[in-house]
């Protein structure tokens, strides 16, 4: 495998579970939520955005209306957490290409491997991104706006904050020697508050946008631990705010927010979920 890793393609591994199967399925379903985009929302470039990864029913619509109002860049590193326990704990595919029922992506093998060989922490691996849903899911709304684009997919363990800010100035640096920030946008995959009742993930998620919104790396560290803020994908966030805030980005907008709760009804327990474009 490793030999032909440009030949390399990964498969879905949760269509039809987090989102359709089939292709005609999957475009009606990203009708469904062109139809319903909020009209005020204008579509401005983005130098990144934070994502949320869960099934499409529940937030769908926060991941639509956000990647639908962002103009990004052609090559997207994209950043998700660890929910599976396997491969590197700092895992990036260098090549192949990523399929959907939308069609296929390539990895943009240039890019990634000088990332790749200006961290200490990146490592090669495919283990990490077999099962992982977190970038998969988001890869179908980028399609359906764009067929120009190439993706980085980079997996993040669990790790200390400071780990997270370097390896945000690793990537800032590569990007900076090789005049790449006219090329790159960078995303991060995740979801907020997990399995709380609703209004204690509302108030606990808005501290964690508040810091998310003023690209404050350390308040939002610091918040996520002072309030146990079960924020999936922490690290991927700080790693996209620290790379980007060194490329000059300023600021970020909230441009959705739910929980489960508001689409089941069921407020006992949620998920929270936050789209935000960096610019």
């Amino acid at each position: 495998m490793i030999a032909n890793m440009s030949k390399l393609i990964r498969q879905p591994a949760v269509a039809g579970y987090f989102y359709p199967a089939g292709k005609e399925e999957l475009k009606r379903t990203m009708e469904s939520f062109q139809k319903d985009f909020t009209p005020w929302i204008k579509a401005m470039p983005a130098k990144g955005a934070v994502l949320p990864h869960a099934g499409y029913m529940y937030s769908g619509k926060v991941a639509a209306q956000t990647v639908f109002s962002s103009k990004f860049q052609n090559t997207l590193i994209i950043l998700g957490p660890n929910h599976t326990g396997l491969g590197k704990s700092y895992s990036m595919m260098t090549e192949g290409s990523w399929r959907t029922p939308l069609g296929t992506v390539t990895i943009d093998a240039e890019i990634a491997k000088s990332l790749l060989d200006g961290s200490r922490y990146f490592a090669q691996d495919t283990l990490a991104h077999q099962s992982e849903h977190a970038i998969e899911v988001i890869i179908p709304f980028l399609q359906t706006v764009s067929l120009e684009f190439k993706i980085v997919p980079i997996i993040i363990a669990h790790s200390p904050g400071n780990v997270y800010k370097e390896i945000g100035a690793e990537m800032a640096d590569v990007i900076e020697k090789n005049y790449w920030q006219n090329r790159i946008s960078i995303l991060a995959s995740s979801d907020m508050t997990h399995y709380e009742p609703h209004e204690s993930a509302k108030r606990k998620d808005s501290l964690a946008i508040e810091s998310m919104i003023q690209l404050d790396s350390e308040s939002l560290l610091k918040k996520v631990k002072e309030h146990d803020i079960t924020m999936c994908g922490v690290g991927p966030v700080v790693i996209t705010m620290e790379a980007l805030k060194a490329q000059g980005a300023q600021q970020a907008d909230l441009i959705s927010y739910q929980t489960s709760g508001d689409v089941s009804g069921d407020h006992s327990s949620v998920v929270g979920y936050a789209g935000l474009r960096i610019n």
